[in-house]
């Protein structure tokens, strides 16, 4: 049981060490900036909606219904 276990660790180790092909600094840096754009138009997306859902809700309101 402890073999394998230390199987598994070596294996892991080497898979993450020569197996793995990492992201170069200019990849991670667009990827981080796309993500960081996307999140930011969801963001506005779901700010202008509650915008307008709090206008109508607001027109409701004083009318009375």
């Amino acid at each position: 049981m402890f073999k394998k276990f230390v199987q598994y660790c070596k294996d892991s180790f080497n898979e993450l060490a020569h197996k793995t092909t990492w992201p170069t600094r200019a990849e991670l840096t667009h990827t981080a900036m796309v993500v960081l754009s996307a999140s930011l138009i969801i963001a506005l997306v779901v700010f202008a909606m509650d915008s307008v859902f709090k206008a109508v809700m607001s027109g409701i309101y004083r009318l009375g219904i």
